[in-house]
């Protein structure tokens, strides 16, 4: 069985988060194949779940503004998402913390605008996956 994951962005421009064992996550990135990002996040299944339960409350609500969600509440944070509305989606500003440590170098980058309906559909397909 596949392991749960979840891809955003383009072929340009992508992030992934998937499961690869237990609590093991990986965290990847990749701009234009120019600025690359690829480490493992010690994250629960249930901070990934409630994590997804979030994104997709704020992509239900109708009139979605701006809004910001982070995969943990606390320091250790390998990844944040801020989206900002743009026709019928979202682009989003992601923040990648390797480790969730201070003292390395954070990846910041912009995703292209999504689809509001695939952003839901990735979203739901991950949360269902996870809270079976």
């Amino acid at each position: 069985m596949e392991e749960p994951r979840i891809r955003l962005g383009s072929d340009d421009v992508w992030l992934e988060l998937a499961r690869t064992d237990g609590d093991s996550w990986q965290v990847t990135a990749d701009w234009c194949s120019s600025l690359t990002a690829d480490f493992t996040a010690d994250l629960s299944a249930a901070e990934v779940v409630d994590f997804a339960a979030r994104m997709l409350s704020h992509l239900r609500a109708p009139g979605s503004g701006r809004f910001s969600a982070a995969v943990t509440p606390g320091r250790n944070n390998p990844l944040t998402l801020k989206a900002e509305p743009v026709g019928d989606g979202f682009a989003f500003f992601v923040r990648l913390t390797p480790n969730g440590d201070d003292d390395v170098c954070h990846l910041q980058m912009e995703i292209d605008p999504i689809a509001t309906l695939e952003l839901r559909e990735a979203f739901s397909a991950l949360h269902a996956v996870l809270v079976v």
